[in-house]
């Protein structure tokens, strides 16, 4: 069962490591559940450990289908809990989505110093911001937490690298066969390197640039994590458990 930081919103952004760990340690706030964020209630979801379901609403809780009896005082906390989450909700979408803007110009400049005339071209430009248009509106689509995290970020990167790959590729192998050609064999070895380079190391670099850009936007949402913390304290599940949708983070 693996914690995800700040609480299923923005930190596991960062690729695992250092990171993730620093932000962890500075907002001590982690969560194990999935958030689904729909219009009529919220709901936390994970698979190994009861309980697996947890649904608010106006006031009320549900664990795992059961509602849960609650005093008035509780239903207020979890009424404010609701409204805090929702109100983090697009702040941690905004986050997201600056950071496809990051990791596109993070691959922009792989591109210009593996393959400087595709991107001079334009041919880089028009699929990168074809790729990027379409994870924001994915983003912007979403109700799940699952497309603001780490898993997702690391697929939204490799999609964009996918997508320029061919167009390096190609402009970089024609250059590389006229070097060929010419006899400047280590030359034409060289480019293909390059491309190689990005196509397959390119991620790390991404994410590194990534940690970086989003790092203080994250921290900021530390003190409304950490409130959620307090809001849930003292409230159990339907079996009488406390309820734990935030966790100490190590």
């Amino acid at each position: 069962m693996r914690a995800r930081s700040l609480a299923f919103l923005a930190t596991a952004w960062f690729a695992g490591g250092a990171a993730a760990q620093d932000l962890d340690h500075a907002c001590r706030v982690a969560s194990t559940y999935d958030l689904t964020v729909k219009p009529e209630a919220l709901l936390f979801e994970r698979t190994d450990v009861a309980p697996r379901t947890v649904r608010m609403h106006g006031g009320s809780l549900d664990t795992d289908g059961r509602p849960v009896a609650l005093r008035p005082d509780e239903q207020d906390r979890v009424a404010l809990f609701e409204s805090r989450v929702r109100m983090l909700v697009p702040k941690a979408k905004a986050i997201a989505t600056n950071g496809v803007d990051v990791a596109a110009r993070a691959v922009r400049d792989e591109a210009s110093a593996a393959a400087p005339d595709a991107v001079a071209s334009g041919d880089v430009d028009r699929v990168l911001n074809a790729r990027v248009a379409d994870i924001k509106r994915r983003i912007a689509a979403s109700q799940s937490t699952r497309d603001w995290q780490e898993d997702a970020m690391r697929a939204y990167a490799q999609e964009i690298v996918s997508d320029i790959a061919p167009v390096l590729t190609q402009d970089v192998g024609t250059q590389a066969m006229q070097m060929a050609m010419s006899g400047d064999l280590q030359g034409a070895a060289a480019l293909r390197d390059r491309v190689s380079s990005l196509t397959g190391g390119a991620q790390g670099r991404i994410v590194a640039k990534l940690r970086t850009a989003l790092e203080p936007r994250v921290r900021a949402l530390c003190p409304a994590v950490q409130e959620l913390e307090d809001l849930q304290s003292g409230l159990h599940d339907a079996s009488g458990r406390p309820l734990a949708l935030l966790e100490p983070g190590e």
